[in-house]
Formats: C-alpha cells, structure tokens, sequence
C-alpha cells in the first residue's frame, strides 16, 4: 500500500517530452468513492523565484501511467506550464 507521504516523495515526469513537473503538493481525493482524483503540483517559479509562483498544475488520476519507485510518469500530450497571471500596478 502506498502512502501520501511517499507519493510527495517522488519527481512526477511527463513522458510525453521528458519534462520535469516537480514534486506532488496536495491531492484531490472523492471522499464518497475512496479514491484519488488528481495530483496537485506547485506551479512553475517567476522570475528567480523572486515573485512567487504561477497557479497549480492539476493532473488527473488517467493521466497517470505509471508509478515507480522514484519517479511518477504521466502523459499529458498539451501540457504547456500555466501563463502568469498579469497583475496590475496600483
């Protein structure tokens, strides 16, 4: 059995283009069904990581296609990180 805890633990991987998504933030579990709907990753770090991050990157449960011990693979064939987000100067 696998533990949240150790799904945190692992580099998710979209085999699609070899990216590097990051590490697993929060998951979205369906409460009523007992299962796991999607993994939550942080987004994509601003400029030098100085400004904060983008919005979180949500991949469902079917996009999953393998778990291994280290790495998670996924395919997400139109993956393109999240636009920030344009913030007016006040």
């Amino acid at each position: 059995m696998l533990k949240v805890s150790d799904l945190r633990m692992r580099d998710v991987i979209n085999v699609v283009d070899g990216r590097r998504l990051g590490y697993i933030k929060d998951i979205d579990v369906d409460l009523e069904k007992g299962r796991v709907k999607a993994l939550i990753l942080p987004g994509q770090s601003r400029f030098l990581g100085l400004f904060g991050r983008n919005d979180d990157i949500r991949i469902d449960w079917s996009k999953i296609k393998k778990i291994g011990v280290d790495v998670i693979l996924v395919e997400i064939k139109d993956f393109t990180a999240p636009e920030p987000k344009e913030q007016e100067m006040g």
